[in-house]
């Protein structure tokens, strides 16, 4: 059974390492990022309440009060981090873009020291050195310091404002999993972060792309493969693998958004952007609980 599992967390994992693929095709298509994040959460947000609702429509089942929870998962998290992720795609590339992303378990550590009081040991520090290190190699500001970083400041804030924001969700949802389930979780974490975004934007100009079969080609992919199946997925592996391994296991994503990059792009990744890349990963491994 744990064969399977970690078999169903490494497709998750690769299922998120796709998402540039659709971001970049929705660009094409003269779609801003407000309108992909909205796009990307409302469509994600109606699989996974009508998944609910016809499978199992206890776990529908919240609390007014605890409403909070999912503001601060789907808007304070989910919302903020797709702006600055898929803008950091759209200004970078994919592979600099899901590098900056896995800082998140970095944000994750000083956050719980910050919040919950968890320790920050040395392996932690020396993970949190390796992520920054791994960063300045992927952006180009190490280690030849004499020369421009091939991205500039702006576009470094939004992909670390992405890592930050995705690691918001790890501690929202930490508070929020000791009264919900996983699943309702992410159910009302995209249905708030629609109820944000929906005002805030307009498809009045766009008439024309939803005419074309390519847009429900890459709408439909990008809330159901990179999103609710990816979640499914990952949720059914934690059953039995825990979550500090499936995690490690998760780490394929960047993996394969590189290759995606260069396969779908010709997105060309440096020396140094390699090994800046497996400096994130191990980074990410080493700073798990357990061994």
């Amino acid at each position: 059974m744990q064969k399977r599992a970690y078999l169903l967390i490494a497709v998750s994992g690769s299922l998120w390492g796709t998402i540039g693929i659709f971001v970049r095709e929705l660009y094409g298509l003269g779609f801003s990022t407000l309108q992909i994040v909205t796009m990307r959460v409302f469509s994600a947000a109606v699989i996974m309440l009508l998944y609910l609702l016809f499978t199992k429509p206890e776990l529908l089942k919240i609390r007014f009060r605890d409403s909070l929870y999912f503001v601060g998962t789907g808007i304070l998290s989910i919302v903020f981090f797709n702006l600055c992720y898929f803008i950091t795609i759209r200004e970078t590339s994919i592979a600099i873009a899901v590098t900056l992303l896995y800082t998140a378990p970095a944000f994750v550590a000083i956050l719980s020291r910050i919040i919950f009081r968890e320790s920050l040991d040395a392996k932690k520090l020396f993970s949190l050195g390796l992520t920054l290190t791994g960063c300045a190699f992927v952006t180009g500001y190490l280690p030849e310091l004499g020369n421009s970083p091939s991205i500039t400041l702006p576009w470094l804030l939004t992909g670390l404002g992405a890592g930050f924001g995705y690691a918001l969700y790890s501690i929202f949802g930490k508070v929020a999993l000791k009264k919900y389930d996983t699943v309702t979780i992410t159910a009302y974490t995209f249905f708030f972060a629609s109820l944000a975004l929906l005002p805030l934007v307009s498809f009045e100009t766009s008439g024309e792309a939803f005419s074309t079969g390519s847009f429900w080609t890459y709408l439909i992919g990008l809330g159901f493969f990179p999103t609710v199946l990816a979640y499914l997925l990952y949720t059914k592996g934690l059953e039995e693998v825990e979550s500090s391994r499936a995690a490690i296991v998760a780490t394929v994503e960047p993996v394969v958004a590189t290759f995606a990059g260069f396969f779908f792009f010709r997105e060309i990744v440096s020396g140094w952007q390699l090994a800046g890349i497996l400096f994130v990963l191990a980074g990410v491994v080493l700073i798990q609980e357990r061994k």
